[in-house]
């Protein structure tokens, strides 16, 4: 029988541990600044800070080349060509990693993971610096997608192990990221004027900050075990020990669950003794494994996956397809240029998901199909006003983006918290690094779409006297 979530009709449901907590109605003694400080402070009771930080920067240097990638966009391949173009570069690669990774990643200890995930960003950043025809730059955003990819399943998937914070400090960072990144290429490019290539190239560096968070801030005992793994006999069946290996076991297919004892018990259970160990014998059980996770994925889909996807496509599509055609005449916007258009509504975007990215301390939100909906509802609006301009300045067009990007975060957020309260301690690694593959699975989806209708909409705008979106 399929596994359903708890609902709160049959089920009662799992207690959240992070405090839902309503806001205060504004006039009431609860309103004052102590009560929200004191709210504040029971929400991280008990939490390490140093999971706290290295979860934080995990979420923040993971995606931060991907945003400033996509703010890069309008200079990789200039007004001529969508930006959708970069988009599928910079997402495509990563949508199959989630798609296949999480089947085979658990071979590969968590430490060489990272270090696989610096070398292949800086690699293909310098690459998108420094080379000279758009196919060497694309080439060099698909190493670095990858390596947002993996990074994304591994670090959700290292969650687990580290308790009730770390996946909104995860969270947290994935928002800070949006806004750094988009904030430091409008600095960098627009205000200190400095080269785009000389910028890209500088950025490069950042994945660094993954080895120190990894190695030397993050507790790694939580990897390890405790003290240590000890075989698990169930009925007839014995669960290899070789099969545990510092991070190895640790992976989504690998599931497992760390009680007080610091027993190891695997979610998915090999079964063949240590006289049965043949070549033939591991790849059945891989393959039986492969079939248990793929069933564990049905029953995520309707109440977390597909509401991630339908805000990531509307969005995404916002943010390539329709945002690159929502300018004014120059004289009426706070730009030198138009280009400078573009990079501030990423910016401002950016600023709404860090915010809503952060909230699940303080706001939990557990019905995910309505920010979704609405999420839809701004797409619908953008492009009916790059149609029509009906919308009278930029400033408005600045809250919609605001909005698009406060609603965008509060799925993502809530999508992995509700995972994390609901699905059971065994699955749960998997199903938090599988779920991924719907916000990677949108943004493919919108990038395709992208690519119509960005040219679709200039056109538009062309054919009726305004230009401005074939200007730079």
């Amino acid at each position: 029988m399929d596994h359903l979530p708890p609902t709160n009709a049959t089920i009662p449901r799992r207690q959240s541990p992070l405090p839902s907590i309503r806001l205060p109605v504004p006039g009431t003694p609860s309103s004052s600044f102590a009560v929200y400080k004191a709210r504040f402070n029971a929400a991280f009771v008990g939490a390490n800070p140093r999971v706290c930080a290295a979860f934080w920067l995990f979420g923040l240097i993971n995606n931060v080349l991907y945003v400033i990638i996509l703010s890069a966009a309008l200079d990789l391949v200039g007004p001529t060509l969508p930006k959708a173009i970069v988009l599928l570069a910079d997402v495509v690669p990563s949508f199959c990693t989630k798609l296949i990774a999480p089947y085979f990643v658990h071979l590969i200890p968590y430490r060489v993971r990272i270090m696989i995930l610096v070398a292949l960003s800086f690699v293909g950043m310098q690459l998108v610096a420094w080379a000279d025809t758009l196919p060497e730059r694309l080439f060099g955003v698909v190493l670095a997608s990858i390596s947002s990819g993996l990074g994304e399943l591994s670090f959700l998937g290292m969650t687990h192990f580290y308790g009730a914070f770390a996946v909104p400090f995860w969270s947290s960072g994935t928002g800070g990221a949006g806004l750094i990144g988009a904030g430091l290429y409008v600095f960098a490019t627009s205000w200190i004027r400095f080269t785009v290539r000389g910028s890209l190239m500088v950025f490069g560096f950042l994945p660094a900050i993954l080895l120190i968070a990894f190695f030397g801030i993050l507790p790694l005992g939580p990897l390890r075990g405790g003290d240590g793994y000890k075989p698990l006999r169930n009925g007839d069946e014995i669960i290899d020990p070789d099969l545990e290996d510092d991070g190895a076991a640790s992976g989504l297919l690998a599931s497992s669950v760390r009680p007080a004892s610091g027993h190891t018990f695997p979610a998915v259970s090999v079964s063949y003794g240590a006289s049965e160990k043949t070549f033939v014998s591991q790849i059945d059980a891989a393959w039986r494994g492969v079939r248990a996770s793929l069933k564990k994925t049905q029953h995520l889909f309707i109440p977390y996956m597909l509401p991630l996807l339908l805000v990531y496509i509307a969005e995404y599509t916002i943010n390539l397809g329709v945002a690159p055609t929502l300018l004014f005449p120059l004289a009426s916007m706070p730009f030198n240029n138009y280009r400078d258009a573009y990079p501030m509504y990423n910016t401002i975007y950016q600023t709404g998901v860090f915010i809503s990215r952060s909230s699940t301390p303080f706001i939990r939100v557990h019905k995910l199909y309505p920010p979704a909906l609405f999420q839809v509802a701004n797409l619908v609006l953008l492009v009916l006003h790059s149609q029509y301009n009906f919308l009278p300045n930029i400033w408005i067009i600045f809250i919609v983006v605001f909005w698009e990007g406060l609603l965008g975060g509060l799925v993502y957020v809530n999508t992995f918290a509700e995972i994390t309260d609901n699905e059971p301690e065994d699955e749960r690694e998997f199903s938090l690094g599988a779920t991924t593959v719907s916000d990677s699975g949108g943004i493919c989806v919108a990038g395709f779409i992208s690519l119509w209708l960005e040219m679709y909409l200039c056109q538009w705008q062309v054919d009726r006297g305004r230009d401005y979106c074939r200007q730079t």
